[in-house]
């Protein structure tokens, strides 16, 4: 199986269920750079939430955003790889995936999850996001294919009041799947991160 490692005991629950798939949370983002925020979702994901196992997802540009290129898209994967690897309690249960790297663009999520699929089948997958994406998920290519065939699963924001998001979409269709993640907010983002490193400052303690 291509992906995370499992535990002895996980292979044994697996085939006293007959239960072969493997729950996997995909997470990406540019990781420009990875940092405790992250990690606190990846923990959550793990420890919480009931997934086998986190793909992250180096992007190498967002097709809604501007200001990070794709040109340094090896340069942030190779940096992810690096800040799993100062984990080793996550390095079994957490794969850095340069899928996106080898795509041409533009770079949909939509395509990403049918790749991994693909390349998976034996394999449940789950979109990563947080409540600011949720709430313009309206905006993303075939965003209705994601919610019924994939499901997210969705991390709080501050400022975003996730139940009511939620409920305006399952409005519109209850088959959505749509699950909200009680994990811990930590208030810093990469760009404060990336700002504070170019003037200087010893952001050691953020990052991941």
């Amino acid at each position: 199986m291509t992906g995370c490692k499992e535990n002895t005991w996980l292979q044994w629950e697996r085939r006293t269920s007959n239960d072969n798939t493997m729950k996997t949370a995909v997470y990406s983002g540019s990781f420009n750079p990875l940092h405790t925020g992250h990690l606190a979702i990846i923990r959550h994901l793990i420890e919480e939430a009931g997934f086998d196992c986190v793909y992250l997802i180096v992007s190498p540009k967002n097709p809604l955003k501007d200001g990070i290129s794709a040109a340094t898209g090896q340069e942030r994967f190779n940096a992810a790889v690096a800040a799993v690897n100062r984990h080793p309690e996550l390095k079994s249960k957490v794969k850095v995936d340069d899928i996106e790297l080898n795509m041409p663009e533009p770079h949909y999520t939509i395509r990403t999850l049918d790749a991994l699929r693909e390349r998976e089948p034996e394999s449940s997958f789950t979109l990563t996001i947080g409540a600011d994406n949720l709430a313009d998920i309206r905006r993303w290519r075939d965003y209705k294919r994601i919610l019924s065939e994939y499901g997210v699963a969705v991390f709080p924001r501050t400022g975003f009041d996730l139940p009511a998001i939620k409920e305006d979409l399952l409005a519109e269709d209850q088959s959505y799947r749509i699950t909200l993640l009680n994990a811990e907010m930590v208030d810093i983002s990469s760009t404060t991160i990336r700002e504070a490193l170019a003037s200087g400052q010893d952001m050691s303690a953020w990052l991941m």
